[in-house]
């Protein structure tokens, strides 16, 4: 493996662990306008997305639950991600991180979610990085069934 490769994996578990240990905006939130439950029954993964929606624009972004270190990562990165965004730049956003994680990098810079592209090297977590989007995709479209990644 090349110098800059172990960086980046370097910098992917550095942020992996560091938004395990101190997720961001991990808190219910009572003025939520939308929410949804997510569950990743291969691993147990368990999460509540919620989100402060005004005027088509997210104003806040907050999740509870239980998982493994790159899920609680990725929606801890996520809910400071959407915050200030058109519901469409988060489906838009949504798309782009899903296909980062299953098909191919998308033509954008993903800015700090670009660490989550260090999943792909593992298959069989994608479903864990994924979990807490496809949660925020239930919440922000009001579908009322709990999102699942099996």
């Amino acid at each position: 493996m090349d110098e800059q490769h172990d960086g980046l994996r370097e910098l992917y578990q550095e942020v992996i662990f560091d938004h395990n240990r101190s997720p961001r905006n991990f808190h219910e939130m009572g003025d939520a306008s939308h929410q949804a439950d997510g569950y990743n029954p291969l691993c147990g993964d368990q999460l509540t997305v919620y989100a402060r929606v005004e005027d088509g624009v997210v104003q806040e972004a907050s999740f509870v639950g239980h998982g493994c270190a790159i899920s609680t990562a990725s929606a801890s990165l996520m809910t400071e991600a959407v915050r200030g965004h058109t519901i469409e730049e988060v489906e838009a956003l949504f798309r782009d991180i899903h296909a980062m994680l299953t098909e191919a990098h998308p033509d954008r810079d993903l800015g700090k979610l670009e660490v989550l592209s260090g999943v792909r090297e593992f298959p069989s977590r994608v479903k864990c990085a994924t979990l807490a989007w496809h949660t925020l995709h239930n919440a922000i479209t009001l579908a009322r069934d709990t999102a699942r990644t099996e």
